[in-house]
């Protein structure tokens, strides 16, 4: 480093400009704070977890904690998809549901939700010591915390939570391998949210298993199934409190399911019976078309056509074609519900008496 022989010039301070702190520009100060970017959630879920926070700050609630919930979310839907749900699902048969989220179905979307809001909760719960690989931690935590939320959800509904055979039970059912394990069926079923669409059993799947536990594979129907039902659930009742208690609430806090419209034949929909008598809108129908048949007999008469002509072609016209409207519906299973009105007037005898009450009728309002 070389010096210099020229005088040393000093600095007058008071000769100086300040810069401003902002810049060149005038204005307010802005501070450093201001202009920070807004931090990741999941970022500050890693943050927190790695210096063993997470639960604290997460059960102090607030804002925070919806939005660690949901970066929490993010990173455990991945994990139990892969740990859990995959393997179940296939386990069911269900390949599928397996392949992918987004292939689901709605039953299994339900578990599916129920099991990453199970292991959310126990991570912001549990990370209350340094965790540096947040992925790994969360993935031999998933069984645990899947099968205690499950659990706790059965409590929740009134079933037993590790539902087991009693041995008074057992040996009700004669210690039978198919029977004993339907009866666990039964007791793991009545505790679970899902349903079997509009029947209160699921009977197709009970009679696979029943077929691969017995080998009987040509009487495993559903309708053996439901006779062995009604069997173990006979020696259940045997100990009413117990039924009431482990059996009829839980079963009854089910959601009821929903039943999708009825179809005829050909695929349409059928309405519903009306509340009231099945008969009355049938028997108001032939009324309506009484009284049109009276004033068309009336009218043609009053034109002096024959009685008996124009009883036989009114009658004919307004009660001999096929109906589409009520007459064919329940209960009534013909479109000529008056037992064959029409064919009554190729006798002489029959059509004499229709042929006076229609008079009758006619000339009621004279009178």
């Amino acid at each position: 480093m070389g010096t210099a022989n020229a005088r040393t010039v000093h600095l007058d301070h008071s000769t100086l400009r300040r810069r401003p702190r902002n810049g060149e520009a005038p204005g307010l100060y802005v501070s450093r704070s201001a202009r920070a970017e807004p931090v990741d959630p999941e970022r500050r879920l890693r943050e927190l977890a790695a210096t063993g926070t997470l639960a604290s700050v997460a059960a102090a609630g607030g804002a925070q904690r919806a939005e660690l919930t949901s970066a929490a979310y993010n990173l455990v839907w991945p994990i139990v998809f892969m740990r859990i749900t995959r393997r179940f699902e296939r386990q069911r048969g269900h390949a599928l549901c397996a392949a992918g989220v987004e292939n689901l179905a709605d039953e299994c979307l339900d578990r599916f939700h129920d099991d990453v809001e199970a292991v959310v909760d126990d991570l912001l719960a549990h990370a209350d010591r340094p965790i540096r690989q947040l992925e790994a931690w969360v993935a031999t935590r998933v069984g645990a915390a899947t099968v205690n939320a499950h659990r706790r959800r059965r409590g929740e509904r009134g079933a037993l939570q590790r539902p087991r055979l009693p041995g008074w039970l057992a040996d009700g059912l004669g210690r039978d391998r198919w029977l004993t394990t339907l009866a666990v069926d039964i007791l793991v079923w009545v505790g679970v949210s899902g349903t079997a669409g509009s029947e209160l059993w699921p009977l197709e799947s009970w009679a696979q298993e029943r077929a691969a536990c017995t080998g009987d594979w040509q009487g495993s129907d559903p309708a053996a199934v439901r006779r062995e039902i009604d069997q173990v659930l006979t020696v259940m009742r045997g100990r009413p409190d117990w039924y009431a208690s482990f059996v009829e609430r839980p079963l009854g806090a089910k959601q009821p399911p929903v039943m999708a419209m009825a179809v005829d034949p050909y695929g349409e929909p059928v309405a519903p019976l009306g509340l009231g008598e099945p008969d009355d809108r049938v028997d108001a129908e032939l009324r309506r078309l009484a009284a049109d048949a009276v004033r068309a007999i009336g009218d043609r008469i009053g034109r002096g056509e024959p009685a008996e002509d124009a009883v036989v072609e009114v009658v004919r016209t307004v009660f001999g074609g096929v109906f589409t409207g009520t007459l064919d519906q329940a209960p009534y299973g013909g479109a000529d519900p008056l037992g064959g009105v029409t064919g009554a007037l190729s006798d002489r005898q029959r059509l004499n008496a229709i042929v006076s009450a229609a008079l009758t009728i006619v000339n009621e309002p004279e009178k």
